[in-house]
């Protein structure tokens, strides 16, 4: 795969085309990227040049046709789940040149979800000072549930979500961080304001718990934070995250255990928030963005997720929310992450492909 690597940076790469058919109409699909080893996330620079992580470690830099691996990246613990998974271009990255990632660290008893910030050089092709701001801990030896997408706020802060790390009765457990969203600074300080600051014995970095597994997150044009996360066999959940609430995992869930028994008390418990929309069977989601009309008026405002299992892309609606449309072809196999472009079209990785892909109109 490595060779295949070195071939697509140093060769010119013209763009395929298929098409696809939607609500909007027919669109078109161009591959934009091929080769790419287990891809994770998507950030636009403001130079034109589009970012990719891969998990086991390496970030990759698509320009002109051209893939570039970017140097200063520290080791990662990419096992099971974990790697280097998502990335952060912030509203001022003109002015600092500073990115924000998400990875599994290396730790002594495992690997916890880290955040960090880097430096890239005016080429792009170097990352300095690289710089450690949050890490989970204490972490564990399991290799899932690393949660760990990283969103900007309209505060300037920042919200990442962390997996229950395997263990779920720790995602109602105030004193760590597991199965949670928190919020930090950009520095990774905590926010005076955060709900759980002075609750003896609560880590201050919570801003929500009772999470599974969230790999999808977005704030819409309100200002509010969404965030999708993994069920278990049933019940992949689609969450409004607000200050302090609880989520309910493991107490409640829609869906069951692998093995088929029943999840905690059920569907509802006093105390305990619900989700706007949920699916059952799983389709193991990854990646959201919410859309923001600028070529199809039609769909501003929705929410368009990644289906890792069921190989496409979902779009939900309306109020209250359904799922009203899956986007569908031979490119969204195992979709990782969606993001919006510059331009309005919507961007995805598929890590079955190993591709980047653009839809634009036809």
């Amino acid at each position: 795969m490595r060779l295949v690597l070195t071939l697509i940076g140093s060769l010119a790469f013209a763009p395929a085309a298929g098409a696809l058919d939607s609500s909007a109409g027919t669109l078109r699909i161009e591959t934009m990227a091929a080769g790419l080893d287990e891809p994770w996330a998507i950030g636009f620079l403001p130079s034109g040049s589009v970012l990719i992580t891969e998990r086991d470690g390496r970030l990759q830099r698509l320009r002109d046709g051209r893939l570039q691996q970017v140097a200063g990246l520290p080791d990662v613990a990419a096992q099971g789940q974990g790697g280097l998974l998502d990335l952060l271009v912030p509203q001022d990255f003109d002015q600092s040149r500073r990115l924000y990632f998400t990875y599994a660290k290396p730790q002594e008893n495992g690997a916890g979800t880290a955040v960090a910030h880097a430096t890239l050089n005016d080429d792009e092709t170097r990352l300095t000072g690289w710089t450690d701001i949050f890490e989970l801990a204490p972490g564990s030896r399991g290799g899932r549930h690393f949660g760990s997408r990283i969103v900007e706020g309209p505060d300037g802060h920042l919200y990442i979500t962390i997996g229950d790390r395997g263990d779920a009765n720790s995602a109602q457990d105030l004193g760590n961080q597991n199965g949670t969203v928190i919020r930090i600074t950009r520095e990774g300080g905590v926010p005076q304001d955060n709900p759980f600051t002075d609750t003896p014995g609560a880590k201050p970095e919570i801003w929500s718990y009772g999470h599974r597994n969230a790999q999808a997150a977005a704030f819409d044009a309100e200002g509010r934070l969404w965030v999708v996360e993994h069920g278990a066999r049933g019940g992949d959940e689609v969450n409004l995250v607000e200050r302090g609430l609880n989520y309910g995992w493991p107490v409640i869930a829609y869906g069951t255990h692998y093995s088929g028994e029943k999840i905690g008390v059920g569907t509802h418990k006093e105390g305990m928030e619900q989700p706007e929309y949920y699916w059952d069977p799983s389709m193991a989601p990854s990646g959201m963005m919410i859309y923001s009309g600028a070529l199809w008026p039609e769909w501003e405002g929705d929410l368009f997720v990644g289906s890792l299992r069921f190989d496409y892309i979902s779009r939900l609606s309306g109020s209250p929310m359904q799922e009203v449309e899956q986007l569908r072809s031979a490119e969204t196999a195992r979709v990782r992450d969606v993001r919006e472009g510059p331009d309005g079209a919507l961007w995805f990785l598929s890590v079955i492909q190993g591709a980047l892909y653009r839809i634009g109109p036809d």
